[in-house]
């Protein structure tokens, strides 16, 4: 069977935040427009996971009126808090006056990015956009001149021994005049095209963390809607590891709480889940959990390189938006606003390009509106946040941190590289002794498969593995007896495991049934053998509320 194909202006890969801007953007500016855009999960916002406190300069920019069109951002941050916590039972409270600039957060909302996701798509689809959730844009097409021709979706039915099943559909063809990536954190395709086009040249390596949360009902008593707590320390430091906690006491009755673990760790043995299940053991959190019940669960790795990292975001036929690209700011630890900005960019000078009588074959213009733009304002203030966290440590970072954004705004004199990839800072086992993580109680803390079943994440058991590896024998040879085997830990829904066979020799298995679409293992891989491909559509998690 041959694939079909339908012709766009503009195919949008990602119905995300910036992806969802761009495509609401692009239909205010021209209306008549041809405008799609193909997400993966099963529906908009299924596979959408972020803290989320939101800064709402874009969506004011965006949607002047959203409160009267009934954006889900109800819960204005009331109070703002940041600790350290420097052991399992103490903690430091940082004054007010103490904490970084970008770190306030007046004026702001806590939401669920997934329930702000589906509301764009909604004024999406009233102002014309074709939205298909379930598809997995699993291709880049190219013209014969090199330029981007849109995406292809994957096929559906096949088996995991590439049989056509009889259920089996070849996926479509998507063409448009520029395609725009936004696929969020390491998308699939994006990192291929920044391959291919070397969009990445001349800069820093790109640089993650992995972020898993949880949604808790509390007793109403322990409740306090608006508060956002924030901090680092205990438990990473106790094993090397920088990151940070957050705790959002968001709408009916409801507490999300997490952990950020930066993915350039040393030690093998450290699980980020594990660190997460001890965390809510300490008083700081557990004062609040305690007697409340856990309703869901997630993970998601979040790029965080800043503007040292930022690969050209332009190339021919295309354009990378969002956390495709790693807009993020993290010295706000937001990515929303400027996700949602970049899009609106890029929408601007895809309008702007089309009317043209021969629309150029690579829209600069993108880069150069993004460069006048308040998002490259705020990634330069704070490109050397990241760095200086990773070269300094949590301490001594936060006070360099402190003196670059509170004393010189964002523009100390001082240009901090950032120059090992994550993947390369994993250290060799022999360093280290394994770490005896306490067992989970059922109380405030969990095992990884009851926690990935409250993630809702089911794939079609028959099909292709979506987690490739490169080389099939490295696992055993070369990671396991160097590295104690990192990914059966620094995954955060137990797919990677070390079984031992009926001979005694250890077998790496993949149980692609629990991925959850978190990105960490085609990051962190000390051998970079592990290539996370997208699975047939639909298939991952399918976060109600996250």
């Amino acid at each position: 069977m041959e694939r079909e194909s339908m012709e766009y202006d503009v195919v949008i890969v990602g119905a995300g935040p910036a992806g969802l801007s761009t495509a609401c953007k692009l239909k205010q500016l021209n209306e008549e427009l041809a405008v799609c855009v193909v997400e993966k999960g099963s529906e908009v916002g299924a596979h959408i996971l972020s803290g989320a406190v939101i800064e709402p300069r874009a969506m004011n920019e965006l949607f002047p009126n959203w409160k009267e069109l009934g954006a889900p951002l109800n819960v204005p941050v009331s109070e703002d808090e940041v600790y350290f916590l420097t052991s399992d039972s103490k903690a430091s409270k940082v004054p007010h006056f103490g904490i970084p600039k970008p770190m306030h957060n007046d004026g702001n909302y806590i939401v669920s990015l997934g329930n702000v996701c589906r509301w764009l798509a909604e004024q999406a689809e009233g102002l014309g956009v074709e939205i298909y959730p379930g598809f997995a844009a699993a291709e880049v097409l190219y013209h014969e001149d090199g330029r981007v021709k849109g995406i292809a979706t994957g096929d559906m039915g096949v088996s995991a021994n590439g049989e056509q099943k009889p259920s089996y559909q070849p996926g479509f063809e998507l063409h448009a005049k520029y395609t725009v990536f936004s696929e969020g954190c390491r998308g699939n395709l994006g990192k291929q095209l920044i391959r291919h086009f070397k969009l990445d040249e001349g800069k820093d390596p790109q640089h993650y963390g992995i972020g898993i949360k949880e949604l808790w009902d509390v007793k109403p008593e322990k409740h306090k809607e608006g508060l956002v707590i924030h901090g680092a320390g205990w438990p990473l430091t106790e094993n090397g590891a920088t990151g940070g906690f957050f705790m959002y006491h968001t709408e009916n009755g409801q507490v999300v709480v997490g952990l950020i673990a930066d993915l350039n760790y040393e030690n093998p043995y450290l699980s980020p889940f594990d660190e997460f299940q001890r965390m809510k053991h300490h008083p700081l959190f557990k004062d609040t959990l305690e007697g409340g019940s856990r309703i869901s669960y997630g993970a998601r790795a979040v790029i965080k390189g800043g503007l040292h990292s930022l690969p050209k975001m332009t190339f021919p036929g295309g354009l990378l938006v969002g956390c495709d690209a790693g807009t993020l700011n993290f010295s706000k630890i937001k990515g929303t606003h400027t996700a949602m900005k970049s899009g609106m960019l890029a929408a601007e000078a895809i309008a702007e390009g089309m009317k043209q009588e021969q629309p150029p074959a690579e829209l600069t213009a993108y880069s150069d509106k993004f460069q006048q733009s308040w998002v490259f304002d705020e990634l330069f203030r704070s490109r050397n946040f990241g760095a200086a966290m990773h070269k300094f440590g949590t301490f001594f970072g936060a006070a360099f941190n402190y003196i670059d954004q509170n004393i010189f705004n964002g523009k100390l004199p001082v240009e901090l590289h950032d120059t090992t990839p994550d993947y390369a800072c994993t250290k060799e086992a022999a360093n280290f002794s394994p770490i005896k993580y306490p067992k989970p109680d059922g109380k405030l803390s969990f095992d990884k498969l009851g926690s990935v079943f409250l993630s809702n994440t089911n794939h079609e058991e028959d099909q292709p593995c979506h987690l490739q590896l490169k080389d099939p024998s490295i696992p055993i040879q070369v990671n396991l007896p160097k590295y104690a085997e990192p990914a059966q830990r620094y995954c955060p829904a137990g797919v990677y495991e070390v079984v031992e066979e009926e001979d005694g020799s250890p077998r790496f298995q993949i149980n692609a049934q629990n991925c959850v679409h978190c990105k960490t293992c085609d990051i962190k891989d000390p051998s970079q053998n592990i290539n996370w491909v997208v699975p047939e559509g639909t298939g991952g998690p399918n976060y109600p509320n996250m």
